[in-house]
């Protein structure tokens, strides 16, 4: 029978304790950034588009689209998979 080691103190310190102020950190550090870039930029797109907007807000939508992107290549991924791993099965079970 393996022994099992008591936690140590450091390790029995819950993670959740930290996420708050964790968080409450990375707010005031974005909302710095903000602050200190919110200068106007222009977007120039085809056909003469133009998009004004803070520099903080267009690198946002920006950051917020690169996530859509990999989280739709990714899902993708994952549906292929659970397909592939459904045909898998009822191969199997046909034997």
């Amino acid at each position: 029978m393996p022994l099992q080691s008591r936690p140590s103190p450091a390790s029995a310190f819950p993670v959740r304790a930290l996420a708050l102020p964790a968080k409450i950190v990375l707010f005031l550090l974005l909302l710095g950034f903000a602050a200190m870039n919110s200068e106007s930029v222009t977007l120039r797109y085809f056909l003469g588009l133009e998009w004004r907007a803070p520099l903080s807000l267009v690198i946002l939508v920006v950051f917020a689209l690169g996530l859509l992107a990999g989280l739709l290549a990714c899902s993708l991924r994952l549906l292929r998979s659970h397909r592939e791993l459904r045909g898998l099965r009822r191969e199997l079970h046909r034997d």
